[in-house]
């Protein structure tokens, strides 16, 4: 089964080998037929910390490495 592929913005990288990355997604509302802005925090692994605030990133789904981390940080964007 392929990995889930995800890009977003750094929105927190406080932590060590960890950075919160911000992905927006678009969706049509089911009944007003407007398109909305959905969006979700994900922390993802950051070996080495190389990411800062502000970076556009892509994220990959992996195995879990903490309690709250099954994400990792492939490339910037």
């Amino acid at each position: 089964m392929p990995k889930r592929i995800l890009k977003g913005t750094v929105t927190s990288d406080k932590n060590a080998n960890t950075v919160t990355v911000l992905v927006e997604r678009r969706i049509t509302h089911p009944v007003l037929k407007k398109t909305i802005r959905k969006s979700k925090k994900y922390r993802a692994h950051d070996e080495g910390n190389k990411f800062k605030t502000g970076d556009v990133v892509r994220i990959q789904e992996c195995a879990p490495v903490s309690k709250s981390k099954r994400w990792e940080v492939v490339e910037a964007v």
